[in-house]
């Protein structure tokens, strides 16, 4: 009997033992869940632990009718709803995440595909606490997935949309204290799910925003990308825009206090670009300031915001890296030994990266790395306290874009400098320059503009009601004209009269000219007499900052529906050397909004629109 009593002792203690330490055991927590379709990426973060490594062997098991793959993820739990992405292209149909058991502890993804997708090309990676699942047989390394952060240009080949179903959990109230119970205790109960279709942008999905008394702060999941910003006037403010990027209805178009004097609005700007507008005098002192995850952004005022709230971790630049990509554009990549939370700030001449948690570096190594590079002439200093600012210095036309790797843990610049610039060499000492000659520099030289007031003469243009396109558009072009004028600038008429002017002709005008830009103006028409609305047209890439900048100011100033940009082919767009748009100022074609197109209050308001964002485009962009 005593023997049988020390043997359950032993046996209860072994128990309690093997319980103890199973519970022990750390749970790898993931806070998030982001599918990045143009790199094909599953990408799960979570928090970091002490416990090693997650997914040290993944066994990916493979299932017919449907056909799919699934994996596990052991000791691991989900803090956010379960998943469940469907998309309506080839290859990959439906993926799914969830919690699929919680003793023990385990994560599911499971993956749906057809039958011209391969599922032996999916890897798996595992970068501190995030983990990529990589869909595709593309080579990605260990601190090689990079996310785009900022970009100058203003559309890109990697700027796209699809159809995407969303299914998300609905809260709903337990009627009893039995169901209350049930579902603490049943993890596995089953959910009501809501499913939503969307034209989704799969790189960000932006769904709140927080004001603060000096910026804002806005979240979402995906990868958010900012562009350059623009500045408009009467109001002064600032804009930024975010391609690949849906925000979340219940937060678009509604005014934010920032403080007495600041605000700020959020819009769908088109299908797949967001826009941020912020109202205030201090537009030169407002960045973007990055988490180290990338999936929130801040906007503030760098003057007034407290560096160390931005950050609990601070750590040190670890290795210098380079990669030279053509003739013209190399890269810049700095590694650091913690996630890095850093802020940008673009100028005509150089963009100033501030690296607010990183305090040491090493100047000889950085200055050798680069010695022979395009970043031979960045500067890195000390900022109070801690932190770093990073100055690069670029010529006017270059194109720059801002990476951070998965772990935030490594960043990459990258320069693409213009032809032009690399190959101008610095003027020689004059000693005793001749005072008979007069030199000036090109930037202080006065900007010429073309601006062609369309159709004319037998080519009357779209007619309703009546009423002619080609007089509305000499009108508006007249005004434009002399508003730009008392600008300063120098303007070039393609017709100033009612006079019957060819397409060829007025591509020679301008050629002969050599502008700095090209404005053709129009008034639209359709078959439809409902629609109206303002909107632009460009073909060359090069175009397209004007396009942007000068439909700004139109879609801000006239009240008329914003039809957006489009990339079109028409002739005098397409065979102008300079930077070229076309501008379709309404619909002649709907008769309220023809009544409007011929009143001095909209021919005035339309061309001082023009004419500013023009100005616009200078001070950006020239």
């Amino acid at each position: 009997m005593k023997k049988f009593l020390i043997y359950i002792t032993f046996c209860f203690v072994y128990l309690l033992t093997f319980i103890s330490s199973t519970h022990a055991q750390e749970l790898y927590k993931f806070t998030s869940a982001n599918f990045d379709t143009s790199n094909s990426v599953i990408v799960l973060s979570g928090k970091d632990t002490a416990g090693g490594a997650v997914m040290s062997d993944i066994k990916l098991v493979k299932m017919q009718n449907p056909s799919r793959v699934y994996f596990d993820i052991d000791s691991s739990i989900i803090t956010f709803p379960k998943q469940e992405w469907n998309f309506n292209t080839d290859g990959i149909k439906q993926i799914k995440i969830n919690q699929f058991s919680t003793d023990p502890e385990t994560v599911r993804v499971v993956i749906y595909y057809d039958n011209g997708f391969n599922p032996d090309n999916i890897k798996f990676f595992r970068l501190k606490n995030n983990i990529l699942i990589k869909l595709k047989d593309d080579k990605i390394g260990d601190n090689e997935y990079f996310q785009n952060t900022y970009r100058d240009e203003h559309a890109s080949s990697s700027d796209f949309y699809e159809y995407l179903t969303i299914t998300t959990p609905v809260s709903h109230n337990q009627d009893s204290i039995v169901e209350q119970i049930q579902d603490a205790f049943n993890t596995q109960a089953q959910q009501i799910l809501a499913r939503k279709e969307l034209k989704l942008n799969t790189k960000y999905y932006l769904n709140n925003i927080t004001t603060q008394q000096n910026g804002l702060l806005i979240n979402g999941f995906g990868a958010v990308t900012i562009e350059r910003p623009m500045i408009l006037f009467n109001p002064t403010r600032i804009v930024y825009d975010l391609p690949n990027t849906l925000v979340d209805m219940k937060i678009r178009n509604k005014d934010y206090r920032i403080n007495e004097t600041e605000s700020v609005k959020i819009g769908q700007f088109s299908v797949n670009k967001a826009r941020i507008v912020i109202t205030t005098d201090a537009v030169s002192d407002y960045i973007p300031i990055y988490s180290s995850d990338n999936q929130s952004l801040i906007i503030a005022n760098y003057k007034k915001t407290n560096n160390s709230t931005l950050y609990d971790k601070t750590g040190n630049v670890t290795a210098y890296n380079k990669e030279k990509i053509d003739s013209t554009t190399e890269s810049m990549v700095l590694k650091f030994d913690t996630p890095l939370v850093h802020g940008l700030d673009r100028y005509n001449d150089k963009v100033i990266l501030y690296l607010y948690n990183i305090s040491k570096y090493h100047d000889v190594n950085f200055k050798t790395a680069y010695a022979d590079t395009l970043f031979k002439n960045a500067t890195i200093d000390l900022m109070p306290k801690v932190g770093l600012k990073l100055t690069i210095p670029v010529s006017q036309d270059a194109m720059i874009s801002t990476y951070l790797g998965a772990d935030g843990k490594s960043l990459k610049i990258k320069v693409k400098e213009s032809k032009k610039a690399l190959s101008e060499t610095p003027p020689a000492i004059m000693l005793n320059p001749d005072p008979s000659k007069n030199i000036i520099k090109k930037s202080t030289e006065k900007k010429k503009i073309v601006l062609d007031a369309g159709h004319g003469g037998s080519d009357a243009g779209a007619i309703g009601g009546g009423i002619h396109e080609k007089d509305i558009t000499l009108d508006v072009a007249k005004r434009v004209e002399k508003l730009l004028k008392q600008k300063g600038y120098l303007v070039q008429m393609t017709r100033d009269d009612d006079t019957y002017v060819s397409l060829q002709d007025r591509v020679s005008i301008s050629e002969n000219y050599e502008p700095d830009i090209f404005v053709s103006i129009h008034v639209n028409s359709s078959v439809r007499p409902e629609i109206t609305g303002v909107e632009t047209h460009y073909y060359h890439q090069e175009s397209m900052s004007l396009a942007q900048t000068v439909h700004s100011s139109l879609a801000s100033a006239v009240q008329s529906p914003n039809r957006g940009l489009f990339k079109s082919k028409f002739y005098v767009i397409n065979h102008t050397t300079a930077p070229a748009i076309l501008v379709e100022i309404g619909f002649i074609s709907n008769s309220s909004e023809r009544e409007q197109l011929i009143s001095e209050k909209r021919k005035q308001a339309t061309a001082k629109a023009i004419a500013d964002g023009i100005q616009n485009y200078f001070k950006q962009y020239k």
